[in-house]
């Protein structure tokens, strides 16, 4: 299968992220989100970021303008139509990704194969909102999707080989790297490093350490390029209580609880880099 035009479903950070590796690739881009504005955004943002690698000479100002000029912001979700895979960055949501998945299956030409960037939830479940289970995947980008090399592929029970080998094969085309994992909660990527994050936030919560204290142990000691609690306000403490109880929900075991101030920090708006304030502020 040939694919010339691919959708993206959001248009925030990793949606953005990942319709700008799709327009680097040569591809034709359609990129969606909720209104035109927050769409237009979405590739103002991306022209901003392709903007500092021309500042530092990695590409060219033609070049910058003929991968933006590949992106085209759309706020209805039938244009996704001329699609010939759509991948979906919505939020951590159940409900929302569902909803997406079932308007999707009817607007999608029928062969088009839909890809769900979920950092938790079973592509099984998001599948079987659609008449096209065999046409269902999981396409998990790591974040910053331009800079970050892995690309996670997840193939549920209905999953055909065709469509796992597209995906693979899209994934080298945008220059990254896949590696396999099966249909579980979190995968292997969330179901390592969400428990990490989570205890690092009980850490702080029960007076074990400082939150620079807690972040400094774990890069000088464990060699990690960023603290867990730093690496949870990028990430937004929302995706990470969500998917911490994805995977409560889907493995009956307590020690995916997530922590009271983890969900205490959500509830109080205060979401990591996205919105200012998370463990750490932001201006």
């Amino acid at each position: 299968m040939e694919i010339r035009t691919f959708g993206v479903v959001g248009a925030g950070q990793m949606g953005g992220g990942i319709a700008q590796v799709a327009a680097m690739s040569g591809l034709d881009v359609i990129m969606h989100d909720i209104s035109e504005e927050l769409a237009r955004k979405g590739l103002a943002a991306i022209g901003k970021n392709l903007g500092k690698s021309v500042e530092k000479g990695r590409m060219s100002r033609a070049e910058m303008d003929a991968v933006v000029g590949r992106i085209t912001p759309v706020a209805d979700l039938r244009a996704m139509k001329d699609a010939d895979y759509v991948v979906e960055a919505a939020s951590e949501r159940p409900d929302i990704k569902f909803a997406i998945f079932r308007d999707l299956d009817s607007f999608c030409r029928p062969e088009a194969i839909l890809g769900t960037n979920t950092s938790s939830i079973p592509i099984g479940r998001i599948g079987s909102q659609t008449k096209r289970q065999d046409r269902v995947i999981g396409m998990h980008f790591m974040n910053p999707v331009p800079l970050m090399k892995l690309v996670e592929i997840i193939r549920a029970l209905a999953t055909s080989e065709d469509t796992f080998r597209v995906t693979w094969d899209l994934a080298l085309r945008f220059g990254k790297t896949p590696a396999e994992a099966h249909d579980e909660p979190g995968f292997v990527s969330n179901r390592v490093l969400m428990p990490m994050i989570n205890e690092a936030v009980f850490c702080l919560y029960t007076g074990v350490a400082s939150r620079e204290d807690i972040d400094t142990v774990m890069k000088l000691g464990m060699n990690h390029p960023m603290g867990p609690l730093a690496l949870a306000d990028l990430i937004g403490l929302d995706t990470c209580l969500a998917i911490m109880e994805t995977l409560c929900e889907g493995f009956s075991d307590s020690k995916y609880r997530p922590c009271p101030l983890l969900r205490r920090y959500v509830e109080a708006g205060w979401l990591g880099r996205k919105t200012g304030k998370g463990f750490y502020e932001y201006t």
